[in-house]
């Protein structure tokens, strides 16, 4: 499956998908300050825990391009190794300032995505590890943010076989919301598990939510799906339980924004109803996300920040009223689904079944999950 060009750092400057624009166009924004960057994460040009992430690391970049004031780029990802051509004089305590101001603006986009956060902080780390030495605080920049982005990636193919292994040929998967390319480094968490299982040869059919109220699973999912030759079938939200009370459905697969370290799960509004039915009907209920989505600092789920959205979404559509003028609105972004109602998490170093305090801290002790890797808390 062709990689997604979701997010990249090219030329000193951060090229997104416009995924506002989707399905009606493929559009590619080139962003040249972390306040652009701040304000596509904000308005959902880009989305999804991962892809949020890489973009903020680059957007800390983006303020160490401005201030040092080069006569061209300093970084580009399709260069890793390029010298870092500081303009005479470069001042390291500047560049450290600028850096680190971004970082705390882009985390405070948006609150429930962990992996805003600790990239965010590894960032930090880079800046402020480097000492007094512009050019070395470019360097370790650079490397860090490329890693973030490379790493995900990696992340994402060994998430896809791991999952891959849960699904039979023929199954017949309902996902919810985006968790593919488009919301990740390019290959996806929930949908990666679907893409490796067609790689290998397998059967897999995938009903996709409209995901409401912005839509994720219609424009984008159905969209990715589709562009990578995978059958799918759209349907609204309300239609999910009769489709998995009916025996339609062989399991639900869906990513996470943020995983508690009692596998408490935040995901898009509408999962813990997903969950829920499929706890009644038994049927296999998985999420999937990296590592970087688990926030071990964080004890259970009704502690984590949800997000809530602006009322405009539930009583507009593409700019057109469907709702009575001066309604009040409910629109949480996040909804949380107790441990107890997922059948295992599905993570790069495994399958973690019947996930528990006590399960989740084994898998990461098991995989060697560093203080370096721990997700921070919510500031």
């Amino acid at each position: 499956m062709r990689v997604i060009e979701t997010v990249d750092y090219r030329r000193g400057r951060v090229r997104i998908i416009d995924q506002t624009a989707l399905p009606s166009a493929e559009r590619y924004l080139d962003l040249g300050g972390p306040g652009e960057v701040a304000e596509a994460i904000r308005a959902m040009r880009i989305r999804g825990a991962p892809a949020i992430g890489i973009a903020a690391a680059y957007g800390v970049l983006l303020a160490i391009e401005r201030v040092a004031g080069a006569a061209a780029y300093l970084f580009d990802h399709a260069e890793p190794g390029r010298p870092c051509s500081l303009p005479e004089g470069a001042d390291a305590g500047g560049l450290s300032r600028a850096a680190l101001e971004a970082a705390d603006m882009l985390g405070q986009t948006r609150p429930t995505a962990v992996n805003l956060f600790w990239a965010l902080d590894r960032m930090r780390r880079a800046v402020t590890g480097a000492g007094e030495d512009a050019a070395a605080l470019c360097a370790a920049a650079s490397e860090e943010a490329f890693a973030i982005h490379d790493e995900e990636l990696d992340t994402e193919r060994k998430i896809g076989e791991h999952g891959a292994a849960l699904l039979g040929d023929g199954a017949r998967v309902l996902t919810h919301c985006n968790a593919g390319g488009l919301a990740t480094a390019g290959y996806g968490t929930a949908l990666a598990v679907i893409y490796t299982a067609r790689e290998q040869g397998k059967e897999v059919r995938v009903w996709a939510d409209e995901t409401r109220p912005l839509l994720q699973g219609a424009r984008l999912t159905a969209w990715e799906l589709q562009r990578a030759g995978v059958p799918v079938t759209l349907l609204c939200d309300g239609a999910a339980a009769s489709l998995i009370a009916s025996g339609g459905i062989d399991a639900v697969v869906t990513g996470a924004d943020r995983v508690a370290a009692n596998g408490d799960s935040a995901n898009k509004i509408g999962t813990l109803g997903l969950a829920i039915a499929c706890a009644r009907y038994e049927v296999p209920f998985y999420i999937v996300v990296p590592w970087s989505s688990v926030d071990l600092d964080t004890p259970k789920g009704d502690l984590i920040r949800i997000e809530e959205r602006d009322p405009s979404e539930v009583t507009e559509i593409q700019g057109i009223i469907i709702a009575p003028e001066g309604i009040d609105v409910y629109n949480p972004a996040f909804d949380v689904t107790p441990a107890g109602l997922i059948t295992a998490i599905v993570t790069e170093t495994g399958v973690i079944r019947s996930p528990d305090s006590g399960s989740l801290a084994e898998a990461a002790r098991i995989a060697g999950i560093s203080p370096s890797r721990k997700p921070p808390r919510n500031p």
